[in-house]
C-alpha cells in the first residue's frame, strides 16, 4: 500500500493505474489441536485430523459412473452440523476408551483474517502492485524513474522495508531488458556476419567496406523515419477522403524489441544496391586493365554507374512496395508487424542514396591505388 501512494507520484506514472493486492481482508477458520488435551485421553492428532476433515472438508469415497460421465462422491456432516463454530465445537471425537469427546474441548476454534490469495514465487510470498506509463513514455524509462524515486524515498526516510521484505521489478519491463541483452549480442553478430559474407563475395576489404558503407545509410534512415512518425505534420493529409496518418498508424514510436528486429533485417537488404553496383564496378574495371590518368577513373565509374542504376532502383523499389502492405495492416498481430516494418522502409527509403556513395567510394579507392602506383 505505501508502495501503491509512492509511485502514484512519480511524473511518468498515470496514477489511475497504480493498484496494490489487497493481501489481507478474507476471513479463515483455524481449528488448533491443543497436544496436551489430546494426550490426556489417548487420542492421536492423526485421528482428530482424520474426524475434521471428514466431517467439515469431505472426504471422496468412491466415483460413480453414468455413461460418459464420472461423479465423484464424498461424505461429511450435514450443512447444520458444520455451519457455525458452535457446530464445530460440537463434532464428536473417539478416544481408546469409546468415550466421545466434543471438539471444543480438544482444539480451539476461531476466524482469523488472512490474504485473499496466497501467491508465491521462487519460494517466496510475493503481492503485486500494477501500474501503466503516461502516453509518450517508454516502459523502460518509467521503470528507471520508479526505481529512483523509491530509492530516493528509502533514502529520505519517506519509505522503510520491513526486514525480510523486497521489491523487484517485472512484467514488460523485465521482458525488455531481458531482450535488450540479447539484441547486444545478436546485433553486432549480425553485422559481422554479413561483412563476413560480403568479402567472401569480392575477397577485398575495402570493397566490402564501400558495400558495407550502405549499411549505415540505411540504419540512418530507419531513426529518421522513426522520428517522423513522432511528428504530428507528418503524413498530416487525407487522399480520396482517407487520412493519410490514420492509414499508415502514424504514432510515436519508442525502440522496443520489434523495432530492432525491423534493424536487423534492414541490415541484410540494404546492401543489396551497393553489392549490384560493386560487382559491376569490379568487372568493368578488370577489363580495362589498367588506366593512364585520375580521367579515366573517374570516366570508368560514371560510365558503370549509369548503367547500374535501373537494376538498384528495381531492386529498392520492390522491396518498398512489398512493405507498404504491412505498414497499413490492422489485421491481428499488426502491433508487432508495423514496428519492424517502419525500420526498413525509412532505411530502403534512404538508401537509394548508395547509388551515388558507394561509386563515389569506389573511385576514391582506385585513384588511391592509382597514386601510390605512380609513386613507386
Amino acid at each position: 500500500m505505501e508502495i501503491e501512494k509512492l509511485l502514484k507520484q512519480v511524473p511518468s506514472v498515470e496514477p489511475a493505474t497504480v493498484i496494490a493486492d489487497r493481501v489481507v481482508g478474507k476471513p479463515y477458520l483455524e481449528i488448533d489441536i491443543d497436544r496436551q488435551a489430546i494426550a490426556r485421553y489417548g487420542i492421536h492428532i492423526r485421528s482428530v485430523q482424520n474426524v475434521i476433515e471428514v466431517a467439515i472438508g469431505g472426504k471422496k469415497i468412491t466415483t460413480t459412473v453414468e455413461g460418459r460421465e464420472r461423479y465423484p462422491v464424498r461424505v461429511r456432516y450435514q450443512r447444520e452440523l458444520r455451519d457455525t463454530i458452535e457446530s464445530l465445537g460440537n463434532i464428536l471425537i473417539s478416544g481408546q476408551s469409546g468415550v466421545q469427546i466434543p471438539l471444543k474441548e480438544l482444539a480451539e476454534i476461531r476466524y482469523t483474517r488472512g490474504p485473499m490469495v496466497i501467491k508465491s514465487e521462487d519460494t517466496f510470498l510475493t503481492a503485486y502492485v500494477i501500474f501503466d506509463k503516461r502516453s509518450g513514455y517508454a516502459e523502460v524509462d518509467v521503470v528507471e524513474d520508479c526505481q529512483r524515486f523509491l530509492e530516493q524515498s528509502i533514502k529520505n526516510g519517506e519509505f522503510k522495508l520491513p526486514a525480510g521484505v523486497n521489491y523487484t521489478f517485472a512484467g514488460n519491463y523485465e521482458n525488455q531488458i531481458r531482450a535488450q541483452k540479447k539484441l547486444a549480442v545478436v546485433l553486432p553478430l549480425a553485422l559481422f556476419i554479413i561483412f563476413l559474407i560480403l568479402y567472401f563475395e569480392f575477397r577485398s576489404i575495402p570493397s566490402s567496406l564501400i558495400v558495407f558503407s550502405s549499411i549505415f545509410v540505411a540504419w540512418a534512415g530507419g531513426f529518421l523515419m522513426i522520428w517522423l512518425y513522432g511528428n504530428s505534420w507528418f503524413l498530416n493529409f487525407s487522399v480520396f477522403s482517407v487520412n493519410m496518418r490514420d492509414l499508415f498508424q502514424v504514432h510515436p514510436l519508442n525502440l522496443s524489441v520489434a523495432v530492432w528486429v525491423g534493424f536487423i533485417a534492414l541490415f541484410g537488404i540494404a546492401s543489396d544496391d551497393g553489392v549490384v553496383m560493386t560487382t559491376y564496378l569490379n568487372q568493368s574495371f578488370n577489363k580495362q586493365k589498367g588506366f593512364s590518368s585520375i580521367a579515366q577513373i573517374r570516366q570508368a565509374t560514371i560510365e558503370a554507374g549509369l548503367r547500374r542504376i535501373r537494376p538498384c532502383l528495381m531492386t529498392t523499389g520492390t522491396t518498398i512496395l512489398a512493405l507498404i502492405p504491412v505498414l497499413t495492416s490492422q489485421v491481428r498481430g499488426a502491433d508487432v508487424m508495423v514496428p519492424m516494418a517502419i525500420p526498413s522502409f525509412g532505411g530502403m527509403s534512404i538508401e537509394l542514396i548508395t547509388l551515388l556513395i558507394v561509386p563515389t567510394l569506389y573511385c576514391a579507392y582506385q585513384e588511391l591505388k592509382f597514386n601510390l602506383s605512380q609513386k613507386k
